[in-house]
């Protein structure tokens, strides 16, 4: 049998994917950031790793709904940073 691949949602664009090629972000002391080892505590919202989710997450405000509070700006910076490299 194969390795089963956990898949996990978008909260931009909603599609599935294996949890690999997303980010991970959590919130940890009521910051939120990036949990780059995917293992962190806490509520885990992913994100695809292109702009255009990023952008889209921010319009649409998906990463507020999720995480129950407002997300600052620099949360999106440091996404868009991280895709960049």
């Amino acid at each position: 049998m194969g390795k089963h691949i956990p898949l996990r949602m978008c909260a931009a664009c909603r599609q599935m994917r294996p949890k690999e090629e997303l980010i991970r972000l959590t919130e940890d002391g009521g910051e939120i950031l990036i949990d780059n080892t995917k293992k962190m505590g806490g509520r885990g919202v992913y994100i695809c790793c292109c702009i255009d989710c990023v952008r889209l997450a921010k319009k649409k405000k998906a990463l507020q709904r999720m995480f129950k509070r407002a997300v600052p700006d620099e949360v999106y910076q440091m996404l868009e940073e991280k895709i960049d490299g």
